[in-house]
This record gives C-alpha cells, structure tokens and sequence, in this order.
C-alpha cells in the first residue's frame, strides 16, 4: 500500500475478509486506516469496501506477547512433570511430556502448512489441546498401573498391552464425539472462531494418536532399557579400540 512501506495481505476469515499487515508507522490509527482504503480505491469501488479494525502493535508488544505465550506452556509443562511424578512415577511424567510435544509440534506443522496465523486465542488452543491429551494420557496410565498390581509377575509389556485395549474404545469415543462436534462448528461456526477451532481439530487426532501410540510404548522402552541400551551402542561406536580388546582373551598356560 502507499505510503505505509512494505505491507502483506493474506484471507482472514471468508474470502471477502482479508487481513493487510504494514509496516510500523507514526500516524494514527485513523489516518492509517484512510491511507488503506485510499490505496485500495484505484482498483476497487470504495462503497463496497469496509474497514473492520485497525490495530497496531508495537514490537514491545509483540514480544511481550510471544514470552507470556511460552511462559504460560512452560508453567504448564512444569506442573504436568510434579503431578504426573508425585500421582505416579518420573517416567510416566517424562513419557506423558514427549507425547504432548509431539501433539504441540503436529499442530504448529499444520498451521504452517495452512498458512495460519500464531495469535493468544492459537496459544489458548494449544492449552486446551494439553489438557485433553494429558487427560486421555493419564487414563491410559492409570490402567497400566492397576494391569500392574494385578498381575506383578506378567511382563510389563504384557500389562501395557491389556490396558491399551482395555482403554481404547473409552478414548476413541471420548475423540470421536468430540470431532463430530468440533467439525460441527467448523462447518457452521462463525469466520472469527475458525481458527481455533481448526487448532483444536487437529490436536484432538494427535493428542489420541500420541495417547495410544506413543506415551505407552515410551514406558514399554524405559522398563526394558532400550534407552540405555542405545547408549551403550553409541559409547561402543564412539570408541571401537575398546571394543576389540574387551574381547581378547588370553591362555592361561602360556607365557606372553
């Protein structure tokens, strides 16, 4: 647009609502919002136009913005790791933490690949999208625990995989239900509230996915060492002279 510097211009909402981010600029609101729509009656007719909101925020504001956002889902995970370890053990917080980051970082993939914008109403999304996750996750852990008393001689896996199938058809309809409805606003909700609702689409299928398929097996791995077992085999890869001489053997009726 003239006069404002370097601007973009992306859909916000319906295809008649667009979004026109500028660069910073001294003047008002008001004569900011008369540039835009000045610029914009070359090519179009001016009575059709409307000027919805002009906002400005400052980079101070922005960023003050982006630290309150990652503080509030740092304050968040904390308190998940204290709870999930006092309510069970250190590695069922640990496994609970890696399958909400995985929820978290799908969700932000998708909105990157839509083209999305990253707003506080996203990052209340994010947060709720924890929340069922972590929710579906404890379910889940809490029948590992009860497969576990029950059954202290049966292997572990064995217990994890009993509790998963115990617990699949409650966390199936619980997200099922929950898509329908969410689906349901999507389709006839409002142009402001898409987004969010978008944001929570997604993240109800991966935070289930993450429930069932990733939480679970961490604690399979951990109780039976694999992770260690990978670094053992990446000490041993590191240092291949200590390998081959921790298996020589000597005679012990020869002289050397």
């Amino acid at each position: 647009t003239s006069g404002l510097g370097d601007s973009t211009i992306q859909d916000f909402g319906s295809k008649k609502d667009i979004l026109i981010r500028v660069e910073k600029s001294e003047e008002k609101l008001e004569a900011v919002g008369a540039m835009v729509r000045r610029s914009l009656s070359g090519k179009f007719n001016i009575e059709e136009i409307s000027l919805e909101r002009v906002e400005m925020v400052g980079p101070k504001v922005g960023r003050d913005l982006r630290e309150k956002a990652l503080l509030s889902i740092l304050y968040a995970i904390i308190g998940i790791v204290i709870y999930i370890s006092w309510r069970f053990e250190f590695q069922y917080a640990i496994a609970a933490i890696i399958a909400l980051i995985h929820d978290v970082l799908v969700t932000m993939g998708a909105f990157s690949i839509f083209d999305k914008e990253f707003t506080l109403v996203i990052v209340a999304a994010f947060l709720t999208i924890i929340g069922y996750s972590l929710n579906d996750t404890i379910v889940v852990f809490d029948r590992i625990r009860e497969n576990v008393r029950l059954s202290p001689r049966a292997p572990f896996s064995e217990n994890v995989n009993a509790a998963l199938i115990q617990t699949l058809s409650r966390s199936l309809n619980t997200s099922i239900t929950l898509l329908v409805t969410v689906t349901a606003m999507l389709l006839l909700g409002g142009d402001s509230i898409q987004s969010f609702l978008l944001t929570i689409f997604i993240g109800l299928i991966a935070g289930t996915y993450s429930s069932i398929a990733i939480a679970a097996q961490l604690l399979v791995a951990w109780e039976n060492g694999d992770f260690s077992k990978i670094r053992d085999r990446l000490k041993i890869n590191n240092n291949s002279e200590s390998v081959s001489y921790t298996h020589l053997t000597l005679p012990t009726n020869r002289e050397v």
